[in-house]
């Protein structure tokens, strides 16, 4: 398994199989702002530790590129709520900014 990107998204490769397994997916909300959208595991893979994995690699992503994070799907803010660490990635200003995300404003 490997965990590629491309388009807005990282995803995990089964190369085995030919298979993607999972994605985990971002918008850009602003200038060096990012929401995570959606995040995804077959279920045949559920229970593993693939989802964050995911998670890891774009949160290192938007660490070296400078950039903050709005969670939007609940995988994220739940992982945001347990590890208070990965939180100095967190958007100033998030919840407001989710809240625009909600109503379609942003």
């Amino acid at each position: 398994m490997e965990i590629r990107h491309s388009d807005n998204r990282f995803y995990i490769f089964e190369a085995d199989t030919q298979k993607e397994i999972g994605e985990i997916v971002y918008s850009k909300v602003s200038d060096g702002v990012i929401s995570i959208d959606h995040t995804r595991v077959d279920e045949t893979y559920q229970g593993h530790g693939l989802a964050g994995k995911l998670l890891n690699a774009l949160l290192d992503y938007a660490d070296l590129n400078n950039l903050k994070i709005v969670p939007v799907c609940e995988y994220a803010k739940a992982a945001f709520k347990k590890r208070p660490e990965i939180r100095f990635l967190l958007a100033d200003n998030y919840q407001q900014l989710l809240e625009q995300l909600d109503k379609g404003e942003a």
